[in-house]
């Protein structure tokens, strides 16, 4: 039986209705961009290895174990979240493919490896450091939705040296960074392939960014149609509803 910590608890994994994840509300819950990340990117699905960095409770790894059988590795930097990542794994039995270090992105390519990777994932901090009086006084919260330990172009250079030639690597952003990843994605040799915008309903600005790049990849870039969370009434819309539930 996997232990409990201070106020967590365990939930469903959404749609993995065989699945569970430790979660806490003063620590870490995952996010719907987390959700939608794990939903959009393409994934090796018999060969191969998987990186989600920014891992946080592992909920990243977790959805995608369902839709490959490649091992994955997370990387979280927080010591609490890494350890209720590592519980998670146990919880789901998923030792034999899964795995969550404990460690700076920045330090993944010396300690795993160039190259060594076939999908890298991220769902980075959002928001540049504020001062600290206007900083959430949550130091975990804090850390995982503002650039303290790590930036934006921190992310991506990782991301493309952990990835092989031919690559993918796939972020879920803000809209208001699309100019700024795409100027780094080729800064470090990374060419836009695949983006996909998420509304909150029609009519209103997009207000999450999908996106993934090929490590030396020549320049073809798709956007996808757009995706509505919520119907005008509020309801969620049946395509992200079967995201979220399934069918």
């Amino acid at each position: 039986m996997v232990e409990l910590k201070g106020d967590e608890r365990i939930d469903f994994l959404l749609a993995e209705e065989n699945m569970r994840i430790i979660q806490s509300d003063q620590v870490f819950a995952f996010s719907v961009d987390a959700v939608l990340l794990a939903r959009f990117t393409s994934v090796p699905r018999t060969r191969g290895r998987i990186l989600d960095l920014c891992t946080g409770n592992g909920v990243i790894p977790l959805f995608l174990s369902r839709r490959s059988q490649v091992s994955i590795t997370g990387v979280e930097i927080q010591e609490r979240l890494h350890d209720m990542a590592v519980r998670n794994v146990e919880l789901n039995d998923l030792n034999d493919r899964l795995e969550m270090i404990h460690g700076d992105l920045k330090d993944m390519p010396k300690v795993l490896g160039n190259g060594r990777f076939d999908l890298v994932t991220c769902n980075p901090p959002y928001f540049p450091t504020p001062a600290h009086d206007k900083r959430n006084e949550n130091e975990h919260l804090a850390i995982a939705r503002h650039e303290i330990y790590c930036s934006l172009e921190d992310v991506i250079k990782s991301c493309s040296r952990l990835t092989k030639s031919g690559g993918k690597i796939s972020l879920v952003h803000r809209p208001g960074r699309l100019a700024d990843m795409i100027e780094l994605f080729r800064k470090y040799q990374v060419e836009p392939k695949r983006i996909q915008f998420v509304h909150p309903k029609r009519g209103k600005e997009a207000n999450v960014l999908l996106i993934e790049g090929a490590r030396d990849g020549k320049p073809d870039l798709k956007i996808l149609p757009p995706l509505y969370t919520h119907k005008d009434n509020g309801e969620y819309s049946d395509e992200f509803r079967e995201i979220l539930y399934g069918k």
